[in-house]
């Protein structure tokens, strides 16, 4: 019973969320994959476990790429350019983990992940329950993500 309980409250805070804590969300779940692949490092199943996670990393980024690359998006040019310059760090990361698995490799994607998901928020919450410093110049710049529009 209590089970259901639980599932109404997701379904409530998915409807209720706004769209930026939405991807914020979606910032830090992708951050948390990467550490539970750096805590169960050579366990059973670590290859699939890191394919996934880079997997989820890469279509995350991909989709804020194409979003950047849209005519329409309202960012100011500059900001946009330094998002997709980022991403494409991001996207060399992950090719490179791929490549040359190791799991301190990851500390960067996950710090990228958690101060992006810090910006969509606006504070510094989600910097401080992963015990991670925030980056001030990417925490500036990312809440013009979405602040217009």
């Amino acid at each position: 019973m209590p089970e259901l309980g639980l599932n109404a409250y997701k379904r409530t805070a998915a409807v209720t969320s706004s769209g930026r804590d939405l991807e914020a969300n979606v910032f830090t779940k992708a951050a948390q994959h990467l550490r539970d692949c750096q805590a169960k490092w050579g366990e059973e199943g670590h290859g699939e476990r890191l394919d996934n996670a880079l997997r989820l990393n890469q279509r995350i980024w991909t989709i804020i790429q194409s979003e950047l690359a849209n005519d329409d998006n309202p960012l100011p040019i500059q900001v946009r350019n330094g998002i997709l310059n980022l991403s494409l760090f991001v996207d060399r990361r992950i090719v490179e983990i791929m490549a040359t698995p190791a799991p301190e490799k990851l500390d960067i994607i996950i710090r990228i992940n958690i101060n992006v998901a810090e910006g969509l928020r606006g504070s510094h919450e989600t910097a401080e329950s992963e015990q991670i410093s925030p980056s001030d110049d990417l925490a500036q710049s990312v809440p013009r993500l979405h602040a217009v529009g």
